[in-house]
């Protein structure tokens, strides 16, 4: 019995447990930044929802990583496509984004919450595969737009969402 948990912990990953922890929780702390400017903003998507989305985002994008390694090279299994991984992930970020999003007296409402919430899923994606870079640059270009450009429509007079 010891031996079957053994094993059933002892998988070969694609990436050492320390990159794992590493890349949930570095989802979770880049997403929480977009989500803290909503919380701010008393939005409906706000700190949690963001992070909750990063996470599962990076976690979906893992176990693709896992399966590839797992069953990519064997002759007898299904062709495996990584892109299904992304559109999968999409789908069900557009879906939870679409629940945010309303029409009131001819307004719309809630569209850049929906966008954040997007931007935190494609920020997970990107942690989970490893793309520091990028997910560091979006996060930092995503606070950018949500914050600095509040300040400027506000200034301006502009009708923010």
């Amino acid at each position: 019995m010891l031996n079957t948990l053994a094993d059933e912990f002892s998988h070969d990953a694609p990436v050492a447990i320390e990159v794992l922890f590493a890349r949930l929780f570095g989802a979770a702390l880049l997403c929480g930044l977009i989500g803290l400017e909503r919380e701010t903003r008393n939005n409906a998507a706000g700190l949690r929802t963001n992070m909750l989305i990063g996470l599962a985002a990076a976690v979906f994008t893992l176990v693709g990583l896992q399966i590839m390694h797992e069953f990519g090279n064997q002759p007898n299994t299904v062709q495996i496509d990584p892109l299904r991984l992304i559109e999968a992930i999409t789908a069900g970020i557009a879906f939870l984004a679409a629940g945010v999003v309303f029409q009131m007296r001819g307004d719309v409402k809630g569209l850049t919450t929906g966008a954040s919430m997007w931007l935190s899923g494609a920020i997970g994606l990107c942690v989970g595969l490893g793309m520091w870079v990028v997910a560091a640059v979006a996060t930092a270009a995503g606070i950018f737009i949500l914050w600095l450009l509040r300040k400027t429509q506000v200034a301006a007079g502009i009708k923010e969402e």
